[in-house]
């Protein structure tokens, strides 16, 4: 058994729209309708499913560098030290005494030249990486552009379908209830007139009621 059902309740090709008074009437008695069957209308029915709360989860790090922004939205990232790779200075000269007689400049120096190493590595790795955004950077920015506009082209063809699909099922339905338009017409015409002459015959009826019940009384008396 199916869950849903094809309706023609609506028919906005045949029908006639509504004004706003009567729009405001019939959205007041369903609204009543809720109240009397106490539909609670802020919560879902209970057959729908309810989507799970997605709660995101962050690394520490991200954790720091969001309250850094709550704390200063104009602070900059301080994640990654720069001194590093900034200009050394070297430690006083030992001359003329010798490094072994001052371990602690021995230390400051192999520490200096660490960092020198480090800061080399690093100028050595962005030059061989500026090299190569020289020489394959246009090239590779020219193939993405391309998948790009692959990409956007696939959509927008994807999206004409849609949109003619659409077109075609208004046109179907427009058609469907242009052609059945004047049978419904003349329904609704036959039920009016129906309803009518049920009304009139419940009046006559509830008439002759009354004048046989005023007779009876009459002939009581």
């Amino acid at each position: 058994m199916p869950l849903m059902y094809e309706s023609h309740d609506y028919l906005p090709y045949v029908d006639t729209p509504p004004d706003a008074d009567s729009a405001a009437v019939a959205r007041a008695l369903v609204d009543a309708e809720i109240r009397c069957a106490g539909v609670d209308t802020s919560e879902l029915h209970p057959a729908l499913a309810t989507a799970a709360k997605y709660i995101p989860t962050f690394t520490d790090f991200i954790e720091r560098e969001h309250a850094r922004l709550d704390d200063d939205p104009t602070s900059k990232l301080s994640g990654i030290d720069l001194k590093r790779y900034e200009d050394l200075d070297a430690p006083e000269n030992t001359n003329p005494t010798s490094d072994e007689d001052r371990p602690e400049l021995l230390e400051r120096w192999n520490k200096a030249l660490k960092q020198a190493y480090t800061s080399s590595e690093y100028v050595q790795g962005r030059l061989t990486q500026l090299s190569l955004l020289e020489k394959f950077g246009k090239n590779a920015w020219l193939v993405g552009n391309s998948q790009l506009e692959d990409v956007l082209k696939g959509i927008e063809a994807e999206l004409a379908d849609v949109r003619k699909q659409q077109e075609d099922v208004e046109m179907l339905r427009r058609s469907q209830q242009d052609n059945v338009s004047g049978e419904i017409k003349t329904l609704e015409e036959t039920w009016q007139k129906g309803v009518g002459r049920v009304l009139e015959t419940e009046v006559a009826a509830e008439g002759l009621k009354q004048q046989i019940l005023a007779k009876r009384r009459a002939g009581a008396v």
